[in-house]
């Protein structure tokens, strides 16, 4: 049966309203219902992508990376998804093998962000936005079956101690190490490595006495492993508790200045506090985010 010209007609145009409706004559990007002011100062490369990618590695439990080498837990992908959910995009993952492919990475394009945790200072503020939403104090993994010679990180002078190649840990053993000379001792030898994964077999294998990461990411790892470690947590006196921890976007992508609204919301609402007592960190939270503070200090 053949349809009438007027109603095809009238067909045609009804398809045509859609088209129009959705933008996709021009190469516009359809506005999300219920879409808010933060989606609307997006970038508009993210909004076209309706996604903000993040780099990442694996680093408990900041990330935590499933067998398949895709799937990601933790404080990271939670704090993502907070994030994702006010600026009204969804958030994405992909796993780098550490800081540098991470950086790299970014000013490619190939990613919009990397969570760290990574130390905001002014070298990296000439190419990053840097949006401070923790501090940090570090922790060394010490192995059991050589403890008896560490009680305290004090004890860590002359010591090798494996760690983050590039990370906030190898600063915080920089600083140890100062305060050993001021001791009259012998520095740290620090041994650099891709993940926290490989700091910690470095340890397990003897080729480390220690292993440095974030206070969060050692008592990660001693609620699996209680009865291979013991840990040693730097104190002030040695340079910890200092350093503040950001989330670095590229500064040409214009990201910075709305993803630091969206922090800022996710104060507000409850979602960050939330997050940091879950994983424990309420001693390294923050009052407030921030953006770029290493350049004004």
């Amino acid at each position: 049966m053949r349809m009438p010209r007027t109603i095809l007609a009238g067909a045609a145009a009804l398809a045509l309203a859609g088209v129009a409706a959705c933008g996709g004559g021009d190469g516009e990007t359809q506005r999300p219902a219920g879409a808010t002011a933060l989606y609307d100062a997006l970038p508009d490369g993210i909004k076209e992508a309706g996604v903000i990618r993040f780099a990442g590695d694996s680093h408990p439990p900041y990330r935590i990376v499933a067998n398949d080498g895709k799937t990601v837990t933790g404080i990271d992908k939670e704090l993502q998804d907070a994030l994702g959910k006010v600026l009204g995009v969804r958030t994405e993952i992909s796993i780098v093998s550490g800081l540098p492919a991470a950086l790299s990475g970014m000013l490619a394009s190939r990613y919009d962000a990397f969570n760290g945790p990574v130390k905001d200072s002014a070298e990296r503020e000439k190419q990053f936005d840097a949006l401070v939403w923790m501090v940090t104090r570090t922790s060394y993994l010490i192995p059991k079956a050589g403890s008896s010679a560490v009680k305290s990180s004090g004890d860590l002078c002359g010591k090798r101690v494996a760690g983050t190649a590039g990370s906030i840990v190898e600063d915080q053993a920089k600083r140890l190490t100062e305060w050993c000379a001021k001791q009259g001792k012998p520095g740290l030898d620090f041994i650099g490595f891709a993940d926290t994964n490989g700091t910690i077999l470095a340890a397990k294998s003897g080729r480390a006495d220690a292993a440095g990461m974030t206070e969060s990411a050692a008592l990660d790892v001693l609620s699996k492993e209680k009865d291979a470690f013991t840990y040693v947590t730097q104190t002030e006196e040695q340079g910890a508790g200092v350093d503040q921890l950001a989330m670095l976007v590229p500064k040409s992508s214009g990201l910075g200045p709305v993803m630091l609204d969206a922090f800022k919301e996710i104060f507000k609402n409850g979602e960050y506090k939330k997050i940091m007592d879950k994983y424990g960190l309420q001693s390294v939270a923050v009052p407030e985010p921030k953006m770029n503070t290493a350049a004004t200090q």
